[in-house]
Parts: structure tokens; C-alpha cells; sequence
């Protein structure tokens, strides 16, 4: 029952009494909340609001009540839904916390936190001021610059360059920006000299050097930067790199005069540029007065070096030794090495040492005394020669004026490369004496001493030395057993004696005091491989690889254990990396094309031993098997080319001469061959294999000097056999008849591998090299003599052409494998 109905009887029933509180239930419409929601036009006033667009919770249809229960008003004046099947309301109490509730929050009421969707979205944010902007601008300028340099040190030179060209760009907008904001009085001149400079040096560094001139002209040219003149040092840079030593002194000088005096350090180093640059134009007096001028205001080795080399380049020996003597008294500017020690009563003080006796101090001091050593150890030996009649006397004076100085530690450094400068002079015996008279020195000293000894008597090689070899290889490994060098001296030692095991134990132990040892590792697996230890030879040479990265010799030991082991693909692959390294190499081209011939893969293996016969045209098993594979292919007058320079590498060998003649014959060319033929024979008048040539071709061609070469023939035989005979004194006449055929008129050893016997078919197997042996058909003379002409074609029976559709080859196609008839014969 509404509240209409009620209304209506309480009138009717109170129709004619006097009412106290007459109109105290007369009905408002506007106080009316229950019809509310359904009222269109206060809910779109509600939709208008906040909390209209907030998004309805989840489950819940907004703007209906529940079953049965009307909408109830809240404290706050909102409206409230019931709750869904029949569920207890959320009651609103002043004391209950807003939002939270024992029966959770299952309504669509009041939630502040908004726990129950999403939030609403967010009012649009004003638009950036043009200061946030040019602020904002301004940091992405700098973003570029530092990723600019970063890129450089990483080595990305390319990347650098573009994004300092980016920043260029973003830097130019920057000033529109400011420009067009009446801003112009604001710009920052430090961020346009950081754009430029940073660009400038990313276009040398990418020897873009006009682009980098430009860019450090136009900061050069602009007044409102200050200390601006100091980037013409850099312009000078540039000119001495593209060889312009003219104007690399004149901006050299430029920013000299811009520096003050104040700045000593780097007016110093622009005039040792400039002394640089005048000692590569040849100008040694000008070179000299820079660097006098910086030896005398801040000495150091470098400078001191270089005025030395001008001094020798002008044959001033006085003023050499004065340099030398100056360049000694240079201040290395580090302290006592004794700081580094530690104490055995002070832990406090050893753990301190710990931390810095290899720290970036620690480092940089090493380095710089390394540097002082290398300068006064290069300028000994250059100047050597030049201030005294002798070397030795030169060098004597230099040893003498270290001893007198603070370097005195470098005196027995001297000496030792006194030896080794003898060495260069082949001067052994100087440098053996130099080397004996450390015997008795302390003990460092000794070691090496003896060691290079050692080494030097190694190389000599002969039988009487080798004992000397051993016997100071002992004496550095007593005076420094944890010496590597005298440890694979004595290995090597041992390796040539052929004791092979106790030479892998030396290269072991040397390996285990110092892993870097190039030298152990690689003899050690080379005495693996001699000692069939494959795959420890491997592993070695492996090892080194990771060292070495691009050398040939161990690149062509893998891939030669790899051939060893079978491991074709590995081993093609490993002489194709060597080949990348070494593409000049001519044994390791034929060694790939021999792979490849063992393969099948005749066209891959031409391609190969060609390139080596290009680079070394004078090898004879390449040529070899080049003038094999053409005759194999059927073009013998290739073949010839290649015949005809293995005779001219070994004139005397006949069986080239032959093999000319036997193309000749082949091709068709039967004049040419029978001339060839007439020249062997006068410059060989005694081998048979020739005069059985002569004979039948001569028969066959109807010419008269056939008798005449058939009784050289049986002279020939005779005296053949005569010397055989004296020669086999009892042998077996099978073995006389082997040495016969062996001669060398029938050598069939065609290659450094040895002699090749001739496959089932009668053909060349594997490999191609020459056979010398006959096909079994020896030729008849057709006049009937009684004459022994059966002869051996060098080259090999003839093979048999490749089959084609167009017509069928009988077995007997093969030119002479049958007498010829007279009708053939030319007139």
C-alpha cells in the first residue's frame, strides 16, 4: 500500500469530525525520493556529477532496487540499493569506517577507494608551458651528447657520429625555439660548444677530417666562446694526419701563442707536436731546438728519445752521448719498490700491500717504467755504432754510463742484449763470450744468461754442440727451476735426441709454472702428435688457438691431426680458415687440393693445385698432377705447357722430354713428336726408352733412318746390360732387371711420395700421377727386324673417352694400339 491510499481513508473517515492537525499528511511530490530514479530528468542531472560517472560495481544493474525493498536514503543524502537476494543491507552508521564492513562490500555505495572497478579516467592535463619545453629539450640535447660519447668508447664509431649529428639537429630547433619565445638573450653557449666539439671529434675519429676542420673553424671563428683558440691543436692533429706538415705547424704555433704560460704541461706537449712534425719533414735543427727546449724546462723520456734519433740523423756524436747522459738523469717519479713488500710481524700492514701492489697506480707506475727502460735500451743500441769506432766499444761506453746512474739495474739488461745484438751481427762467438761471462752473477741474471746460451748452441745443430745445448739448459734450471724458457730449451734437447716422453714431461712442467708459454704448449703437442697421442695433440694446439688466434702454424697443425684422424670435413675445413690466413701459401693450396682429389672432387682439386702452381710455378709434384689431370681429361696439348716447365726445373730428368714427346704423339702431332724424339736423342744418345720410340715411329712413317736408330738400339742394350751387370756384381738377374727399369729412361717414382703401381684397369688410381709403365702391348716394327722395340709410354695407356648418345667407341678406337697401315701413312 502506498502512501496514497492511506491518505485516502484517513479522509473518509475523518470526514466531518474537526481535525487537529488538519494538513498534516497532505502529500508533496517534491519530498517524494521513492520516484526519484525513475524521474529522466534528475537522473541525467545525476549523471552530470561525479558520482554518475563513476563506473557501476561489478554484478550490480545501477538505478534498480532490490526485491521486495525499496531504495533507502543515506546520512549522506544518496540513494542506496538493496542488497541482491535478500542479503543483509550495509548499514550507515557514523561509527562504522566509510567503505568497510564486516559483510564486505557487496553494494554500489559509498567506496572512496574505489576497490570495486576501475578508476575513472583522469582530467586532461594541461598543455606543457614553452619553458618545460626548451627545459625538456635541452636535457635530450645532453642525452645525445653522452650516448654520442659513449658509442665512441665502445668502439661503435658510426653510431657515435649519428647521434652527434642528432643532437646538431635538436640543438638547432632549441635556438628557433628560444628565438621565437623572445628568448634569445637566454641561449646557453655551453651546450652549443659541447654539440660542436663532440661533432667535430666524431667526424675525425671517422676520418671525416674536412667535415671536422669545418666544424672546429666555425667554433674557432666564434668570439663568444671562450679558451676557443686551444681546438686549433686539434686542427693541427688533423693536418699532421693527412700528411699536411706545413699547416700542422702553423696551427701548432697558433695555439701556442693562444695558451698562457701558466699552462706549462700543455705548452710542453704542443711543442714536442711541433718538434714531431719537423723531424718527419727532415728539419732536424728545428726539431732540435723544441726538443732542447723541453728537455730543459720538463725532461722526460719521450722527448729525450726523440733528441737522441735527431742528433743520430745528423752524425752528431758528441752531442749523442750529452743527449744520452741527459735522457739518464730523466726522474721516473716512483717510489721505492720496497713499499710493496710485506711484513711478516704487520698483518695490518700485509693485507694494505695486498690491495695496492696491483692496483691502477700500481699499473700506471709499472708502465712508465717500462717506457723509461725501453727508451734507454733502444737509444743504447742505436747510438752504439755511431759514437765509437766500434760496436762493442759504443756499447761498452753506454753499459758504463747506466752503472754511474739511477737505473743501475738495467746495466745487466745491457749486457744481455749486447749478446743478442752480436746474434744479429752473426757474430756467434762475441756473443757466446758476452753470454759465459754472467756465470757468475747473481742468480736472475745467470738464468738468462744460460738460457740464451742454450738456445743459441741449439741452434747451431751440430752433434758436438748439442751436448753444450744440454749442458746450460741444466745450468738456467739450476740458477731458476721455475724458469719456462730454460725448461723447453731442455725440452727441446731432448726432442731432437728423439726421447720424446721425457721431453713432454719438460714442456709440462714449463706449462705448469707459466700457462701463457706459447712455445711449451706448441712443442708439447707436437711431440703428443710424434708420439701418436692424437687427440692430446689436439687438445694443445686447440689451446694455443685460443691464444694465437690467426696463426698459420697452428691452424695447419688441426687441420693436419684432423687428415690424420680421418676427420675429412673438420680438416677442409680448418685448410680453408688456414688458406683465409695465409692465401699465398703454395703446400697448403696443393695439400687442400690433394684432400679433394682423395674425395673425388676433381674440379674443386683443380682449382687448388692451380693456385698453387700460380703462386710457386716450379713445384714438380704440382705440375705433376696438372699435366696428369689434362691428360686424363683428353686435352694433351694442356698438358704439354706443363711438361715443358717441369723440364725446364729439371733439365736432366729425361722422362719429362718423354712425356712432351708422348702428348705430341697423343694429339695427333706426329712431326712434332718425331722431332722431340730426334732432340732427346742427341741429348740423350744412351736411353733406350727413346731409340724404341725412334724406331717405330720411323717404321711406321716409312723412314730410312729406322735401320740406323735400330742398331743404336742394340748398342744401346748391349752396353745397358754390360753396366748393369758390373753394377749387380751376383745380384739375381730379376733384381739387375728392376735397377734396368728403375734407370732413367724408365723411373717410374714420379713424385716425392714414391713409386705408384697402376690400378686393375690399367689406368692412374687416386691421385693423379704419371705411370711410366706400359699397357701391355708393346708396339712391332713392320718391316720385320729382328729388333727388341717394345717400349713404355710414359704417360700411361690412353684412357678411353667419356660415352656420349651420339655414337659408341670400340675398344680399339686408341691410335697405335694396332699396327698402322701403309694407306695411313702420310706420303
Amino acid at each position: 500500500m502506498n502512501r496514497m491510499s492511506m491518505m485516502e481513508q484517513t479522509n473518509l473517515a475523518g470526514e466531518d469530525e474537526d481535525e487537529m492537525y488538519s494538513g498534516f499528511n497532505d502529500y508533496n511530490a517534491t519530498l517524494d525520493t521513492d520516484d526519484l530514479q525513475h524521474d529522466e530528468s534528475f537522473q541525467k542531472a545525476v549523471m552530470r556529477t561525479s558520482h554518475g560517472r563513476r563506473p557501476p560495481p561489478t554484478g550490480k544493474i545501477p538505478g534498480t532496487a532490490a526485491k521486495g525493498r525499496g531504495a533507502m536514503p543515506s546520512s549522506m543524502g544518496r540513494l542506496t540499493t538493496g542488497q541482491a537476494g535478500g542479503e543483509m543491507a550495509r548499514p550507515m552508521t557514523a561509527v562504522r569506517a566509510a567503505g568497510y564492513t564486516s559483510f564486505g562490500n557487496r553494494g554500489g555505495g559509498f567506496d572512496p577507494l574505489n576497490q570495486s572497478g576501475p578508476a575513472p579516467p583522469l582530467e586532461p592535463k594541461p598543455e606543457d608551458t614553452p619553458e618545460e619545453k626548451i627545459k625538456q629539450l635541452e636535457k635530450k640535447v645532453n642525452e645525445l651528447i653522452e650516448e654520442s660519447c659513449f658509442a665512441n668508447s665502445t668502439g661503435d664509431l658510426s653510431l657515435a657520429l649519428e647521434k652527434a649529428k642528432e643532437a646538431g639537429r635538436k640543438e638547432r630547433v632549441l635556438v628557433r625555439q628560444r628565438e621565437q619565445q623572445s628568448m634569445g638573450d637566454s641561449i646557453n653557449l655551453d651546450l652549443t660548444y659541447s654539440v660542436l666539439f663532440n661533432l667535430a671529434n666524431q667526424y675525425a675519429a671517422n676520418e671525416m677530417y674536412n667535415e671536422a676542420l669545418n666544424t672546429y673553424n666555425v667554433i674557432v671563428k666564434n668570439k663568444m666562446f671562450s679558451n676557443a683558440g686551444r681546438l686549433k691543436v686539434n686542427m693541427g692533429n688533423i693536418y699532421f694526419k693527412q700528411r699536411n706538415f706545413p699547416k700542422s705547424i702553423k696551427f701548432y704555433r697558433m695555439a701556442l701563442d693562444q695558451v698562457p704560460n701558466a699552462h706549462k704541461e700543455m705548452r710542453t706537449k704542443i711543442m714536442q707536436n711541433i718538434g714531431i712534425v719537423f723531424t718527419k719533414m727532415g728539419q732536424y735543427n728545428d726539431a732540435i731546438t723544441s726538443f732542447e727546449h723541453i728537455m730543459s724546462e720538463a725532461p722526460s723520456f719521450k722527448t729525450g728519445f726523440n733528441l737522441i734519433l735527431c742528433y743520430f740523423a745528423l752524425g752528431d756524436r758528441e752531442k749523442m752521448k750529452r743527449a744520452f747522459q741527459k735522457l739518464l738523469t730523466v726522474d721516473l717519479k716512483v717510489d721505492d719498490e720496497d713499499k710493496y713488500l710485506a711484513h711478516s710481524d704487520d698483518k695490518q700492514y700485509n693485507l694494505v700491500v695486498e690491495v695496492i701492489k696491483n692496483d691502477s697506480l700500481r699499473q700506471n707506475e709499472r708502465a712508465r717504467k717500462y717506457e723509461a727502460e725501453n727508451c734507454i735500451k733502444t737509444a743504447a743500441k742505436i747510438i752504439s755504432p755511431a759514437i765509437e769506432p766500434t760496436f762493442a766499444s759504443g756499447y761498452d761506453w753506454c753499459v758504463d754510463q747506466v752503472k754511474n746512474s739511477q737505473y743501475l739495474d738495467l746495466a745487466h739488461d745491457l749486457e744481455i742484449d749486447k749478446a743478442i745484438m752480436y746474434l744479429k751481427q752473426k757474430d756467434f762467438n762475441q756473443a757466446i763470450e758476452t753470454l759465459k761471462s754472467f756465470e757468475k752473477k747473481d742468480s736472475k741474471v745467470a738464468s738468462t744468461a744460460a738460457t740464451n746460451l742454450s738456445f743459441l748452441y741449439f741452434l747451431v745443430s751440430i752433434e758436438n754442440d748439442m751436448a753444450q745445448a744440454d749442458k746450460y739448459a741444466e745450468v738456467a734450471m739450476q740458477a731458476d727451476r721455475y724458469n719456462p724458457s730454460a725448461l723447453v730449451n731442455k725440452g727441446n734437447v731432448l726432442y731432437t735426441k728423439g726421447d720424446f716422453e721425457k721431453a713432454r714431461e719438460f714442456y709440462k712442467e714449463a706449462l705448469q709454472n707459466d700457462s701463457s708459454c706459447v712455445e711449451a704448449q706448441y712443442n708439447l703437442g707436437l711431440t703428443n702428435k710424434n708420439l701418436k697421442r692424437l687427440e692430446d695433440a689436439l687438445d694443445c694446439f686447440y689451446k694455443l688457438h685460443a691464444i694465437l688466434r690467426n696463426s698459420p702454424q697452428v691452424m695447419y697443425q688441426i687441420a693436419d691431426i684432423h687428415d690424420q684422424l680421418e676427420d675429412t670435413a673438420q680438416a677442409t675445413e680448418w685448410f680453408m680458415q688456414l688458406i683465409g690466413v695465409a692465401p699465398t701459401d703454395t703446400s697448403v693450396l696443393a695439400r687442400t687440393g690433394e684432400i679433394y682429389d682423395n674425395e673425388g672432387d676433381k674440379s674443386q682439386a683443380f682449382q687448388y693445385y692451380y693456385d698453387s702452381y700460380r703462386y710457386f710455378p716450379s713445384n714438380i709434384p704440382v705440375i705433376e698432377w696438372l699435366g696428369a689431370y689434362y691428360i686424363d681429361s683428353q686435352f694433351c696439348e694442356k698438358a704439354i705447357h706443363y711438361f715443358e716447365r717441369a723440364a725446364i726445373v729439371q733439365p736432366n730428368q729425361v722422362k719429362w722430354q718423354l712425356m712432351i714427346a708422348s702428348c705430341h704423339r697423343r694429339s695427333g702431332n706426329y712431326q712434332q713428336a718425331l722431332e722431340t724424339y730426334k732432340h732427346i736423342h742427341r741429348k740423350f744418345p744412351e736411353n733406350v726408352e727413346c731409340l724404341k720410340f725412334l724406331v717405330r715411329i720411323c717404321s711406321d712413317l716409312g723412314l730410312k733412318e729406322a735401320q740406323e736408330y735400330a742398331t743404336k738400339l742394340k748398342k744401346a742394350e748391349k752396353a745397358k746390360e754390360l753396366k748393369d751387370q758390373r753394377a749387380s756384381s751376383g745380384t739375381r738377374r730379376g733384381s739387375g732387371r728392376a735397377k734396368r727399369e728403375g734407370s732413367a729412361g724408365s723411373d717410374r717414382e714420379t713424385s716425392a711420395g714414391g713409386s705408384r703401381k697402376p690400378s686393375s684397369k690399367g689406368r692412374r688410381s687416386g691421385g693423379n700421377r704419371l705411370d711410366l709403365d706400359d699397357d701391355g702391348k708393346p708396339y712391332q716394327v713392320s718391316n720385320k727386324q729382328e729388333i727388341d722395340s717394345t717400349y713404355s709410354d710414359p704417360l700411361g695407356p690412353q684412357m678411353e673417352r667419356p660415352k656420349t648418345a651420339a655414337a659408341k667407341r670400340n675398344e680399339h678406337d686408341e691410335l697405335f694400339d694396332e699396327d698402322v697401315g701403309d694407306d695411313l701413312l702420310p706420303e
